[in-house]
């Protein structure tokens, strides 16, 4: 830990403010306003499939701009989008919220790249410690952003305006703590040292593709059934301030392991740890079968955080071995543009079966990327084996 991974941890931590506010509250928000139903969470659809759209724009930026620049253009527009989205929820536009947490997308495709740029300010060594520390700052989401959105919900005359306002003041607090932060320039370390592949060459490597998959499915699977849990509940009868502390819990269980996942991986090797993160989304999909008193919903969410945090680091940390200093802006563009596409779909798909067919076929229907997420690292694990030569199991 240095100057620089603290200051990006905390802008980690108010980033996830953001997210964790969201979830909590464009759901219900957009049941309120949506002339159906199933459009409840097409404003979380709007800011993932935002993001995804923004992540090779962001890449250019990144390069045009370096780091820091471009991590503090995302801010701003996070403090402009907030606002709107404060503005549609006080007018009753579905509309102008749609496009308002589409915008905001451009600060989730920059704050995706938190948890690269933290390998930059440390040495090579400390690389999975690195991206573990900095989405440790998601703790501090995952107690601020559940109290923000039940504290300010009712703050101004109209429910929720308060809560976007709220927000308007976090991207301001992180804005002022990125200006402290200082980056080495993306094309400084190594970027002459070999040869840059295109995009195609690098995804014929078995670790980039697996890498992706168990970024993307594992991430997938963690805003599907998160996205869904406050109009669950509701459906359920739990009171919104019971769905804020499942959402609490289940961020902590996102980010308080990343204080151990990074020497985890590095002790036990990163697949081992890939698989664990699977496992225990197939725990989660039991739990929540198994009924839907608070309790349940409470299990189920933390073993899905602590699965994300499993896939999300270990994905991100094999994905760092396929690519060289030069490529990394279009390697990592090319990832979190697969996550946040994931996310898009997943977002949308939770509003449309958590109304129609309710949380047990939602929960059901997250068998098949935890499926595949196991065949995927089977898959690695061969291909691995038939490379040095020895027999496949």
């Amino acid at each position: 830990m240095n100057r620089q991974l603290l200051l990006l941890t905390l802008c980690q931590g108010l980033f996830f403010v953001n997210n964790v506010t969201f979830v909590a509250i464009n759901g219900l928000v957009g049941l309120q306003l949506a002339p159906l139903g199933w459009m409840a969470t097409l404003p979380l659809t709007a800011y993932v499939g935002g993001g995804a759209l923004a992540a090779p724009l962001v890449a250019r930026h990144q390069r045009a701009w370096g780091r820091r620049r471009c991590f503090e253009a995302g801010l701003a527009v996070a403090i402009v989008s907030a606002g709107l989205c404060a503005l549609a929820a006080h007018v009753h536009s579905f509309a102008l919220l749609l496009l308002a947490t589409a915008l905001a997308g451009y600060y989730n495709a920059n704050a995706q790249l938190y948890r690269f740029a933290a390998t930059e300010v440390v040495a090579p060594a400390y690389k999975e410690r690195a991206i573990s520390w900095v989405l440790a700052g998601g703790i501090f989401g995952g107690v601020i952003g559940p109290n923000l959105a039940n504290e300010t919900r009712d703050a101004l005359a109209q429910p929720f305006v308060g809560a976007y306002v709220a927000l308007m003041v976090v991207a301001a607090l992180a804005w002022g703590v990125m200006r402290f932060i200082t980056f080495p320039p993306l094309h400084a370390a190594g970027a002459a040292s070999a040869p840059t592949r295109s995009l195609r060459e690098l995804a014929r490597q078995p670790t980039f593709v697996v890498a992706i998959v168990a970024a993307a499915l594992g991430y997938g699977v963690m805003n599907l059934l998160m996205a869904a849990t406050p109009i669950a509940m509701q459906q359920c009868g739990h009171a919104f301030s019971a769905a804020a502390l499942v959402l609490e819990a289940h961020v902590l269980a996102m980010f308080t392991p990343s204080f151990f996942t990074g020497a985890l991986i590095r002790r036990i090797g990163v697949t081992p740890v890939l698989a664990a993160g699977a496992l225990l989304n197939l725990g989660c999909v039991a739990l929540a079968l198994s009924g839907q008193e608070v309790m349940h919903f409470t299990g189920a969410l933390a073993l899905l955080g602590v699965g994300w945090n499993f896939l999300y680091i270990g994905g991100t940390t094999l994905f760092t071995q396929t690519y060289h200093p030069a490529e990394r802006t279009t390697a990592q563009a090319a990832m979190d543009t697969t996550v946040l596409a994931t996310m898009t779909v997943t977002s949308f798909s939770s509003g449309a079966l958590v109304t129609t067919g309710g949380w047990r076929w939602m929960n059901l229907g997250t068998l098949v990327p935890v499926g595949a997420t196991l065949l995927a690292l089977v898959w690695l694990v061969r291909a691995r084996m038939q490379a040095r030569g020895l027999p496949a199991a």
